[in-house]
């Protein structure tokens, strides 16, 4: 019909087979693991980790925090096997085997790891979910920040960055609500004195940052 357009039903198909074929990487990288797997691993080998980045995308943000700290372990998780392969290949590129991807929802990392065992948790960029009846999937909600507290040793940091001002404001309440310790805050991350490892950038972060946006930043205790 006049004025209609119409997509091609083989991009769908490319797309599709492009989306297996990084599943099918992602499973056959020995760094990455599906979550009943990794909880297989920890339970055999209780791996000391260090750092977890939640919801990583495609885990360059932990990749750069590996290669700095190669006796120092870390983690990090998304939903999406297909972005966390891409971290995944770049770390084993770089010989770094410090690193771990796991494919897993934010809400099952209290069987993923033992509790009071970690020392950093990183949240960068999370979707904000910017209706109310969302609120309780923000992973800055209440519920969220009572499980960080529980994985956290004692004096263990939650490190929380995002572009999105009134987001970043309502997070910063919920930790407040919950008696963190905000230890280090800035609404111009890149732009501030903060230690050069809280400016390591997620491909998002890179992102906003082209486009003009601060970066908004908090490092707390509980």
């Amino acid at each position: 019909m006049k004025g209609m357009s119409f997509v091609d039903p083989n991009q769908f198909v490319i797309a599709r087979k492009r989306k297996k074929y990084k599943f099918a990487k992602f499973h056959n990288a020995e760094n990455c693991f599906e979550f009943d797997e990794w909880r297989d691993f920890y339970q055999q080998h209780q791996p000391g980790v260090f750092g977890l980045e939640i919801g990583a995308g495609t885990g360059l943000f932990s990749v750069e925090l590996a290669a700095r700290y190669p006796d120092k372990l870390f983690a990090a998780i998304d939903v999406k096997a297909d972005r966390l392969q891409k971290g995944a290949y770049i770390a084993l590129e770089r010989g770094l085997r410090n690193i771990y991807f796991i494919r897993a929802r934010a809400d099952q990392i209290g069987d993923l790891f033992a509790l009071s065992t970690l020392v950093n948790i990183w949240v960068t960029f999370p979707d904000p979910f910017p209706k109310k009846r969302a609120a309780g999937r923000r992973l800055t909600h209440p519920y969220f920040l009572r499980r960080y507290a529980q994985l956290l040793q004692p004096g263990g940091e939650l490190l929380f960055k995002h572009d999105d001002r009134d987001f970043f404001c309502w997070s910063l309440e919920q930790l407040a609500a919950e008696k963190w310790q905000i230890r280090e805050l800035s609404f111009d991350l890149h732009e501030s004195s903060l230690d050069d490892e809280c400016k390591i950038m997620t491909t998002y972060e890179q992102r906003w940052l082209n486009e003009g946006k601060a970066i908004n930043f908090v490092k707390a205790t509980c």
